[in-house]
């Protein structure tokens, strides 16, 4: 009888293979304990391919053996951090495993054979070389196999017992690789930022930063630039204001939606005239009634990544806790092994075997009987998603189970989702009827869109997902029929959202950053560190901290926090694994070039300091002459009432945004008298005399706390000046931007006024039409008050918006003159300017979205000169009951 050593990754994986294979056996199984009284030893009989065994089976707990430099270059002072690119590194036992290594030692003396039952992974064959060396050293007679199972259940665990093979050294190559480049570049970068950085500021998330490390991960970091880059692609965003042309019918039937196929217009007049072109010729005829069926497939079978994203986007679970309960799931043998690339199963899979194990489910039991029903044909052969990392198969239920009394509701839940996805993905796509009605309207097109569901299928079972049923009535090819509203509507470009986790797995996934079985460590790493936050609806942002990193690193031009790095060293060692290139050739390529860079970034040291000086205050520790940015005081934040809040030309989280047209800023010694917290110092501003309205002085002594009227009135009229672009994304301008662009710097050619293109000047529009897009009626009467810029007697008009209806206001009829003033402030004898836009119910030139000119802001459907949005009326007078073209008024002119 031959004496074998098993060794499992897991005392609970270990327990549970010696449990299969000594099942039905004569003497059953003893179990005692080894050096490591959690590493049991199991010992028990059994035949492989007809050899009796005697069989011993232990454990490690995952990595035996760690990697690190000789101790000479261990203490952070020992050497300079280049010399870590090329120093001596070994591979030991580290004191707390030497108990394990010694039960190894001890039962491979007496053993033939050792038998590695690790994960079938990369890491998994990496742990099992490390087995193999301290077992091959203490026996150099044994006879070595790898037992490859995807599932701890009988069928698997025998097969790989009689099915076994030889260890993969490539795959242990690649791991080795891994760990060697990881730990010499993290180990540079991270004493060289910590040591640059610690002593210097004072960094807020440390409760004691004298003990603080600001790590380095080659995973790590691109995982923070991911974060960092669309919070900065937030902060830079500039919203801008486009117009498009929206069309409803109501019958008897129900009501249809018709979106314009233009999208929308970003040019105002151009919105305006096809708007108008619409409303003359309001009659709609139906040009195309097309039918047809759409088909909603289910997923592909279950990976890791996919696991992780659809436990986040179903449950918000985090990736790190998806992976922990799956593990428990996977030990206690009721799914899957959960650390998979594959996304499709293989022709040799009994999946009707699975399905046919899930039919006393009290919930999903008979859509698995629907399912191995022929006469339903409801079975469909799972796609597949193109990947297969030829260890696995994808992520499937192994057990039955409708419940275990000591499961977590995450437990429950991801076994719930393993099983619907399996089902799901061996089912028959949803089926619906999609109609499309496609209309014109005076030579514009419109469309609409509704859908039934015939026959759900799949979305039966995979609750997680649905498919929106919308009705639209019947229509013709041929019909004409008058929309029941027809309106011009504004809105703005949003920025992105912030990244979920669901997002930053895609974005890890999608440039090869980690592996499926370490994504979510690189992402609870930087929560550890607090490089990063996470909100409620599972989304990241970046903490000061991280995005000071970021920072510093993207100013010295080096793209260290970018993917590209990383996915290079990823797909080199993934080469390794299939023996198509040698370890030793991928680590001299790869640290030469990161030692490059690291020599680069200490030579380019003070951008760090200069992205640290933006977030955190000088520590009294500091006394070195590195360069820093000198900052003048000007407040408390007002947010924390903890530090202060400086005048600075870099970016910084707690900003107060100065008016566009700021030319110079200097902190003076006087303070506000009204703004709390105090003190705050009162600003010397300069600015621009061409793009500030008339009325305003070029210099101007501001508080920026919030009373200052005049600071608050050029923002509006002006806005604010442009945000730093999201770094690495350089967006060619739009016709919008460029047109935001021009207006801030000259006048219009037509009337000599700023604010304003002169593609878009008032004056060149009808006085009629300048009436009727700001929602105004003439007032009978003589008017009392002469404009004050062209000394014209005023027409006295009332407001018909939401905010100021009724109000009564003078206003010049000059066309290209656009003073105004409220009557109840003439009579106080508080006069109007057409730069008072906080009051203002007409200032075309002066617009509230930072200076965009474009023409009259619109009454009726479009957005009135106070903001109000006014839909669904005539824009010619207001009224809702009818369209211009049918409008009592029509053809007069105010």
């Amino acid at each position: 009888m031959i004496n074998v050593l098993n060794v499992a990754e897991k005392p609970s994986v270990a327990k549970s293979v010696a449990t299969i294979l000594s099942r039905n056996q004569q003497h059953g199984m003893r179990v005692r304990d080894g050096r490591s009284r959690y590493n049991k030893i199991f010992e028990f009989n059994y035949v492989i391919n007809g050899q009796p065994c005697h069989m011993l089976m232990t454990s490690v707990t995952g990595h035996l053996m760690e990697l690190d430099f000789e101790d000479r270059f261990r203490k952070w002072h020992s050497c300079d951090p280049a010399d870590l690119y090329h120093a001596p590194v070994r591979k030991y036992v580290p004191e707390d495993k030497i108990d394990i290594k010694r039960t190894l030692e001890e039962e491979a003396r007496r053993c033939q054979w050792l038998i590695l039952w690790l994960d079938c992974d990369r890491e998994g064959e990496n742990i099992a070389f490390e087995v193999m060396d301290v077992c091959g050293a203490a026996n150099h007679n044994l006879t070595i196999w790898r037992a490859r199972f995807s599932a701890l259940i009988d069928r698997e665990i025998h097969e790989a017992a009689q099915n076994l093979i030889s260890p993969n050294q490539c795959f242990s190559d690649a791991v080795d690789a891994r760990q060697e480049i990881d730990l010499r570049i993290g180990a540079s970068f991270t004493r060289f930022q910590t040591m640059l950085l610690r002593d210097k500021f004072v960094i807020d998330s440390a409760q004691d930063d004298r003990n603080l490390v600001l790590s380095y991960g080659p995973c790590q970091f691109p995982t923070l630039g991911f974060i960092v880059e669309r919070y900065w692609e937030i902060q830079s965003h500039e919203p801008e204001e486009f117009w498009t042309i929206n069309c409803s019918h109501k019958s008897d039937e129900g009501i249809a939606n018709f979106s314009w196929m233009r999208g929308h217009l970003f040019d105002y007049t151009s919105a305006v005239i096809l708007y108008e072109m619409c409303v003359q010729e309001p009659t709609a005829t139906v040009m195309k009634v097309h039918q047809q069926e759409k088909r909603k497939y289910p997923p592909h079978p279950l990976s890791t990544i996919e696991l992780e994203k659809r436990a986040s986007r179903y449950f918000r679970m985090s990736s790190e806790l998806t992976m922990k309960v799956a593990e428990d799931l996977y030990q206690a043998g009721f799914i899957s092994y959960p650390r998979t690339e594959t996304d499709g199963f293989s022709s040799r899979t009994d999946l009707h075997t699975i399905v046919r194990e899930q039919q006393e489910h009290p919930v999903w039991g008979s859509y698995a009987q629907r399912l191995l029903d022929p006469g339903t044909e409801l079975w469909r052969n799972p796609g597949s998603g193109g990947h297969d990392d030829k260890a696995h198969p994808p992520i499937h239920p192994t057990k039955f189970s409708a419940g275990e009394s000591a499961w977590s509701l995450d437990h429950h839940r991801v076994y719930e989702l393993v099983v619907r996805h399996f089902l799901a993905c061996v089912s028959q796509p949803a089926i619906g009827a999609e109609t499309i009605v496609e209309i014109d309207i005076a030579g514009e097109q419109f469309s609409a869109s509704g859908r039934v569901i015939l026959v759900k299928n799949y979305l039966d079972v995979y609750r997680f997902e649905s498919w929106g049923s919308s009705m639209i009535p019947t229509y013709v090819q041929g019909q004409r029929f008058l929309p029941t509203t027809l309106a011009l509507d504004s809105g703005v470009t949003r920025p992105p959202p912030l990244l979920s986790e669901a997002d930053l797995l895609s974005c890890m996934d999608k440039a090869g950053i980690g592996t499926d079985a370490t994504m979510h460590d690189h992402i609870k790493k930087l929560l550890d560190r607090f490089y990063a936050t996470k909100d409620t609806n599972t989304r990241f942002s970046p903490t000061n901290l991280g995005e000071a990193l970021v920072m510093g690193y993207d100013d010295m031009g080096y793209e260290l926090w970018k993917p590209n790095l990383r996915s290079m060293m990823e797909f080199d060692m993934k080469q390794v694994s299939m023996g198509c290139k040698r370890k030793a050739e991928v680590l001299d390529t790869c640290l030469q070039q990161m030692k490059a860079c690291f020599l680069d970034a200490r030579v380019n040291k003070v951008k760090l300091l200069e992205a640290m000086a933006i977030f955190f205050g000088r520590s009294d520790r500091y006394g070195g002459n590195d360069h820093h940015v000198a900052a003048e005081i000007v407040r408390p934040c007002g947010l924390c009432q903890e530090s202060n809040m400086v005048l600075r030309r870099s970016r910084c989280r707690n900003a107060i945004w100065l008016p566009g047209p700021v030319l110079e800023a200097t902190v003076s010694t006087n303070i506000c008298n009204c703004c709390t917290p105090g003190p705050v110092y009162l600003i010397q501003f300069k600015f621009r005399q061409l793009e500030i309205p008339p009325g305003f002085n070029v210099n101007h002594l501001g508080c920026i706390g919030g009373c200052d009227e005049t600071l608050r009135q050029l923002i509006e009229i002006c806005g604010t000046g442009s945000r730093v672009q999201a770094r690495g994304h350089a967006p060619n301008p739009t016709p919008g931007n460029l047109q935001q662009n021009n207006i801030r710097r000259g006048t219009c050619i037509h009337c000599q006024q700023l604010g304003h293109a002169s593609s878009n000047c008032p004056s060149q529009f009808s006085a009629s039409r300048h009436a009727q897009f700001n929602g105004m009626r003439p007032q009978t009467g003589e008017s009392s008050v002469s404009c004050g810029t062209c000394g014209a007697q005023c027409v006295l008009r009332t407001a018909n918006t939401a905010n100021n209806r009724g109000r009564k206001f003078y206003s010049c009829p000059s066309q290209g003159c656009n003073f105004f003033v409220w009557e109840d402030n003439s009579n106080n004898g508080t006069y109007g300017t057409n730069a008072n836009v906080s009051n203002s119910a007409s200032n075309p030139s002066w617009s509230r979205r930072g200076g965009r000119g474009r023409g009259t802001q619109g009454g009726g459907t479009f957005v009135s000169a106070t903001g109000d949005p006014v839909s669904g009326r005539c824009y010619m007078c207001g009224d809702p009951s009818h369209f211009a073209n049918t409008c009592p008024n029509r053809g007069s002119r105010w």
